[in-house]
């Protein structure tokens, strides 16, 4: 496990991060059966629907995301519903792969990695609550296709109305852009923490998904709050109580009174060991 870590660790830093491996780091922290081997064979995997999609197709990116959203989505299945958003499984990359099915942006990191394989301009595109795929020149001329969906294609009203039905705001310019490597993944690590919390019995996969989060650059500090509840509800009191003790620690330049909040809260799990 440390050296996984490690390892995400140092990819989250390098200078263009993998995030078909930082995806596979984060599936094997949830499936520990998934090994060296099962990584190859995801990435291979990938490497062989790419080989399936003709190359450089005449009509653009509308093509592009046409011959991708015919292989993938209605040839071989990938797609979503409501129910996927209830297992983990949606946001592991190994399983997605396996199963056909996950949350639109695991199902979005398939459509890109396949797509870049075979030399399509292509991007993933975090619309609020709603990851999506870009082909083409993001601030020129471009299509947008959902994968959740099977690869439908989203006019500029579609995706309007996917955002204002995730946030109630208006679909702006910035969050057509192309989304970065490192904010993809903190977002199925925030899925995975959302996953986690409405499902107390799984603390363990809150806790390890936080970990991770933590290694990313520029994490918000309120992580270590939330790694500290975790690890009280986990069991695991004394260390929980330091890690809250140390995130009051941390915040009291700024907001002295939730600083002397979360120490009572220390001071309660601490009481816990008396």
């Amino acid at each position: 496990m440390r050296a996984r870590r490690r390892r995400f660790a140092e990819e989250a830093r390098a200078e263009r991060p993998d995030l078909v491996l930082l995806c596979l780091l984060i599936a094997a922290e949830g499936d520990p059966a998934l090994d060296e081997a099962g990584m190859d064979a995801v990435q291979i995997e990938l490497d062989e629907l790419a080989g399936r999609l003709p190359f450089a197709p005449e009509g653009g990116p509308a093509a592009w995301a046409r011959n991708v959203g015919e292989l993938l989505g209605r040839r071989l299945g990938f797609g979503g519903a409501a129910a996927d958003y209830r297992r983990l499984e949606s946001s592991l990359l190994h399983q997605v792969l396996r199963r056909r099915r996950g949350l639109p942006i695991l199902l979005s990191v398939v459509w890109t990695e396949v797509a870049r394989r075979a030399g399509a301009p292509v991007y993933g595109v975090a619309l609020p609550g709603h990851f999506v795929v870009g082909f083409g020149d993001p601030r020129g001329a471009h299509v947008l296709a959902d994968p959740f969906a099977g690869g439908r294609l989203l006019s500029d009203a579609d995706a309007a109305e996917l955002v204002a039905g995730a946030t109630g705001a208006p679909l702006e310019a910035p969050m057509l852009l192309p989304a970065d490597p490192l904010e993809t993944v903190a977002r199925i690590l925030n899925n995975i923490r959302a996953w986690a919390q409405a499902r107390p019995e799984h603390a363990p996969v809150g806790l390890w998904a936080v970990d991770l989060a933590l290694l990313l650059p520029g994490h918000p500090a309120r992580l270590r709050q939330e790694r500290g509840q975790l690890l009280v509800n986990c069991g695991r009191f004394q260390e929980g109580a330091a890690e809250l003790e140390e995130y009051a620690r941390v915040v009291e330049a700024v907001d002295a009174k939730a600083a002397e909040t979360v120490r009572g809260r220390a001071a309660e799990v601490r009481s816990l060991l008396n």
